[in-house]
């Protein structure tokens, strides 16, 4: 049996895209991935996930990614504040469905995005071309391997996007409004009048920012 995992890295950063990954191993591999270390993203090092990376891959029957644009993040920000829907939670999730039509599992094992793991299942289950089963669960990184190894993917080729942006900008931070580095940054821009696109503008972190200057 052939088994998936979808999750993603940089959803609430105001800096850079959010990229989706998924990987399918099979099913009596699992075990494999825990024995090379495999957790959640945020409780590895840089340099381990960078190891674990290239470990994650021989180890996978096929993987692939999505990147979802600051832009086509703020419109879906910006359509909740005009309408009262949201859809950013539809539109990961409608990725995520893309993601695994491509890899084509027996079973995918998703990380929830919505605050009703169920809800979030339909909204994938809506878009699939071919029949199978999907689990969604909160915290999914945490319990299931081959969700683990996908936030690995997601964070390494998000972290490579940010070291672009660092290499033309210089250091812009971790992109999180929480990072002094990547205030300074916005506030630097705004004071030139200069807003590179890798920003995302329906944050609220950027407002914060105009009044203080």
């Amino acid at each position: 049996m052939l088994i998936a995992g979808v999750d993603e890295a940089g959803r609430g950063p105001i800096i850079g895209p959010m990229v989706i990954a998924g990987i399918m191993i099979r099913d009596e591999d699992q075990n494999k991935l825990v024995e090379i270390g495999v957790r959640d993203s945020k409780m590895l090092t840089r340099e381990r996930r960078q190891k674990l990376y290239y470990k994650i891959l021989e180890l996978s029957v096929n993987w692939t990614y999505q990147i979802l644009t600051p832009m086509e993040i703020d419109q879906a920000v910006q359509y909740k504040r005009r309408t009262g829907i949201g859809v950013l939670n539809k539109l990961e999730a409608e990725i995520m469905a893309k993601i695994i039509n491509e890899l084509k599992p027996d079973v995918a094992y998703v990380d929830s995005a919505d605050v009703d793991e169920e809800r979030f299942r339909r909204m994938i289950m809506a878009k699939l071309t071919h029949k199978i089963e999907v689990i969604s669960k909160h915290k999914a990184d945490q319990t299931y391997p081959v969700v683990s190894a996908a936030s690995i993917i997601a964070k390494v080729k998000r972290d490579s996007i940010i070291d672009e942006i660092k290499r033309v900008y210089g250091d812009v931070g971790s992109g999180y409004p929480s990072d002094p580095k990547t205030i300074l940054f916005i506030k630097k821009c705004l004071e030139r009048g200069e807003l590179p696109d890798f920003i995302r503008r329906s944050w609220s972190t950027l407002d914060r920012v105009r009044r203080e200057i």
